[in-house]
């Protein structure tokens, strides 16, 4: 066997070998998880290290309570949930008007220090979230959205824009300049190029960036926390799992189920989206 045959199969063994141990420390935890999620209390109690349930312990009252309003003696997600919902979804989609615009200009259009501008939009994260949240707080206060799901998704906005410009303007770099001058051969404005031939062809970093813009308004905490504390009505899924981790009297599989709901649409929302993730719109466009 030569030198370059074996160095072949040894990295392939080893490859898989990686890609088995980063599962299973992946998957391993979430199991777990979904596991307690379906086991009352009592049979946690009895053997928590247990890595499997039983049909008589097989249960979704956890669910159920979690998912069901607080009048009938659950927490409330379904609120939680349609209010994560909906500042995430804004947010989203807030963002991409404001970013497409951005990263189409800096990706296209020459001026001065059109260099640079990446490097300041990514400057914004030098800035901690603490540092910011007394200042916006006060800022949103005096305007009356202190309590609002409007003002907790325009400062996620401003959050997620600068680097949405930044990954937006890295793919758009790569879509060849050629099909715009073919465009516009054709007759086509710059925006009607934009709307017709750009967006599609950026269609995954579009939904790359929206799935990641997604996950961060989904999952933040510290600003739903000092917008929405005062009131529970409009608290988002992140604010509710919070509080059931704080609550003393709230079973632990309760905690779970909560910690599932929280995960789920995320999951759900990436693998909907997954073909167009991995899929290159641009193969094969450029017909010169």
């Amino acid at each position: 066997m030569t030198r370059a045959r074996f160095e072949e199969r040894l990295f392939g063994v080893l490859r898989r070998l990686v890609i088995a141990f980063l599962v299973v420390i992946t998957l391993l935890p979430f199991f777990y998880l979904v596991l307690l999620s379906l086991k009352p209390i009592d049979a946690l109690l009895l053997d928590p290290g247990s890595l499997w349930v039983s049909a008589e312990d097989f249960t979704l009252t956890t669910y159920r309570d979690v998912l069901r309003s607080p009048d009938a003696g659950g927490q409330g997600f379904w609120r939680f949930l349609l209010n994560s919902a909906l500042v995430s979804l804004g947010t989203v989609a807030l963002t991409l008007v404001a970013a497409v615009p951005g990263a189409y200009a800096v990706s296209r259009l020459k001026f001065f220090g059109h260099r640079q501008v990446s490097a300041l939009f990514l400057a914004v994260y030098l800035f901690p979230s603490t540092l910011l949240a007394v200042p916006l707080f006060v800022i949103f206060a005096r305007i009356g959205l202190s309590s609002s799901l409007v003002g907790l998704a325009v400062v996620y906005v401003a959050q997620t824009v600068p680097v949405s410009i930044y990954m937006l303007r890295n793919y758009l770099m790569t879509i060849p300049h050629s099909i715009e001058e073919a465009a516009a051969l054709d007759g086509c404005s710059r925006l009607r190029t934009v709307r017709e031939v750009i967006l599609p062809l950026a269609l995954p970093s579009l939904m790359a960036t929206g799935l990641y813009v997604f996950m961060i308004a989904w999952n933040e905490f510290l600003f739903a926390l000092l917008f929405l504390a005062a009131d529970p009505d409009k608290w988002t899924v992140s604010l509710g799992l919070a509080q059931l981790s704080n609550g003393i009297e709230v079973p632990k599989t309760v905690l779970m189920a909560g910690s599932v709901v929280l995960t789920v649409p995320v999951v759900i929302l990436f693998f909907a989206a997954e073909r167009l993730l991995t899929e290159g719109l641009t193969s094969g466009a450029d017909k010169s």
